[in-house]
Parts: structure tokens; C-alpha cells; sequence
């Protein structure tokens, strides 16, 4: 089976926002497969997909943290800045997580551990909605 599918998130705030759940409602035909992976992809340049801690809140907080400070907004060296002061570092962000995930689906579910959730990074201050492409193929 293959099944290809578009989703449209709601707007979020710059930050690192857990999506597991959207993503498993979309795909109601997860339940009936066997065996087989799930592919998601981000369709936008400044918002990227991890797979990471799903419990504590403080590990969104010292995700934002971390990526804030190794790319900083006001760097004198950006000259992509239009957009605004978040837009570049938004860019450098997303590459480095990247857009996409492929993960595997056993017995009717993502194969996930047990702490593991998906996780949307908003990179922009207003990114708006974002669309993601999801894809499922199994048996």
C-alpha cells in the first residue's frame, strides 16, 4: 500500500512543538499495516522536523536555547535580511535539523521509542501555517 497525503498545521510560535499526534490522526491507515515506514517532510525553508525527547517540557526550552545562540539573529554577516532579522537564521536552522524524517511502522503503529516524539521547529517569530507531505507505504 501506498499512501500519499498533505496536512496543514496551524500557526505556531517560534519554538520546538511536539506534532506526533497530528501526524498519526492523518494516517488513519497506519492501524492496518503490518510493517512498513512513514516518510514526513516539511514544505517550508525556515521550519525543519527532529525526532527527540516527548516528556519534559525543558528539553523544547533548551532546544530554542541552543539554536538561538549558536545562530544569532543580529550577526553582522547575514546578508539575506528582507525578510526580517529571524528569516536567515530560520534558513541556517532548518539545515542543520532538515526537513524530513522517515521512520519505520510496525504492527499498526510508528516504531518509536518510548520517549520519542515528532517534533515541528518553528524558526520564525510568525511562520504561519505550515503543510507537511506525509507518505506511508507497508503492508
Amino acid at each position: 500500500m501506498w499512501i500519499g497525503r498533505e496536512i496543514t498545521l496551524d500557526p505556531r510560535p517560534r519554538g520546538f512543538h511536539l506534532i506526533t499526534a497530528e501526524i498519526v490522526d492523518a494516517l488513519p491507515e497506519l492501524a492496518g499495516l503490518a510493517v512498513g515506514l512513514a516518510h514526513v517532510h516539511v514544505r517550508h525553508t525556515s521550519a525543519a522536523l527532529t525526532l527527540n525527547e516527548n516528556a519534559s517540557p525543558d528539553v523544547r526550552a533548551d532546544f530554542a536555547s541552543w539554536f538561538d545562540r549558536a545562530v544569532p539573529e543580529d550577526a553582522p554577516y547575514w546578508r539575506h535580511t528582507l525578510e526580517g532579522p529571524d528569516d536567515m537564521p530560520a534558513h541556517v536552522k532548518s539545515s542543520l535539523l532538515g526537513p524530513s524524517l522517515t521512520l519505520p511502522v510496525r504492527d499498526g503503529a510508528l516504531a518509536l521509542g518510548t520517549w520519542q516524539g515528532i517534533y515541528l521547529c518553528e524558526h520564525r517569530d510568525r511562520g504561519g501555517p505550515r503543510t507537511l507531505t506525509l507518505t506511508l507505504h507497508g503492508e
